[in-house]
């Protein structure tokens, strides 16, 4: 009795013929690395709960970005940390921020960075939520007053893209409007469409010293057991501008980021957040898993998924790796 020829595993003996016929690639290139830009001078602060992650002060970020560079990362998300603020977030709205500083320094050093910037006020609020508040209120019209003011003055400063992660309904709208009436139509707005009220947000929080000082943000942000609410962001978001959607977060959401990038024409990025990045340190660094093959492999899983492009805290360690 003859046997069927078993392809799979021949094809698996040559290291050449898998690389040949490799159904998902990963490279420097899908990666994009997340930046904690703060206010001052000298200043590169360790996050406790995010190994080897730092908040860097303007004069500090030179060292990262070569080392990013140099490892074939050619896009950053920066996030910006006031020294003040307060009820409204208004230091979101100041030229001589961070963030717009931030962009300057990095255009004239490295100028074919590809630079997005997240726009949201929550780090800018002494209150820790994505938009202004009344009582214990989310306020969501008003805030798109001062979401698309941050997004104008980033794209003026400089950035590529802006990436509005707040979750306000008909933020897109209000950002692309008000960049096509002052001629940044050529900005490109990566929208957080599907953001879910997750659990693994903590470490970044910490990082940016900005979680809610009063109840959750679940009235803004997805329930996550929801799909067709997912779908249904995406689609708005889409139809009101946005040039690249976002899933966040990406591991517990996989089935999302494949059910978006099947019915929605757009690129599609996923943010390997920090609660899934510090899991992963941590169980690397108690010799638990393999850390270096853990990474590579969850962020192929996430390509793998659909999406074309990702944020990650792994991602100057998993170029060099990628780059061997």
């Amino acid at each position: 009795m003859s046997h069927p020829v078993e392809r799979p595993r021949r094809l698996r003996n040559s290291p050449t013929i898998r690389n040949l016929v490799r159904e998902v690639d990963l490279s420097p290139d899908h990666l994009i690395l997340p930046l904690f830009v703060t206010w001052g001078s000298g200043r590169k602060e360790p996050i406790s709960s995010m190994p080897g992650v730092f908040r860097y002060s303007l004069d500090r970020l030179p060292e990262i970005l070569g080392e990013a560079w140099e490892a074939g990362i050619r896009s950053v998300l920066l996030f910006g940390i006031p020294q003040t603020k307060d009820e409204t977030g208004s230091e979101a709205l100041n030229p001589d921020g961070p963030v717009p500083m931030a962009i300057g320094k990095i255009r004239s050093l490295f100028p074919d960075y590809v630079i997005m910037t997240d726009i949201c006020i929550d780090e800018y609020t002494t209150h820790g939520h994505c938009g202004l508040v009344c009582g214990e209120r989310i306020e969501n019209d008003p805030t798109l007053d001062i979401l698309s003011k941050m997004a104008l003055l980033h794209a003026q400063a400089g950035a590529d893209i802006v990436a509005p992660s707040d979750m306000m309904d008909g933020r897109v709208m209000a950002i692309r409007t008000l960049l096509d009436r002052n001629a940044f139509t050529d900005t490109l707005i990566l929208s957080y469409a599907v953001k879910y009220a997750s659990g693994f947000y903590g470490p970044f929080r910490e990082a940016m010293m900005s979680g809610p000082q009063f109840g959750d943000r679940s009235s803004y942000q997805m329930d996550y057991r929801g799909i067709r609410d997912a779908l249904r962001e995406a689609r708005l978001d889409a139809e009101e501008g946005a040039d690249i959607l976002m899933v966040k977060p990406a591991l517990s959401y996989l089935d999302i980021i494949t059910r978006v990038s099947q019915t929605s024409d757009l690129p599609v990025a996923a943010y390997q957040v920090s609660g899934e990045y510090s899991m992963i340190c941590a169980a690397g660094q108690n010799g638990w898993i393999d850390q270096e093959r853990v990474m590579i492999e969850t962020l192929t899983a996430i390509r793998r998924a659909g999406a074309q492009m990702i944020v990650t805290y792994f991602a100057v360690a998993a170029a060099r790796l990628l780059g061997r």
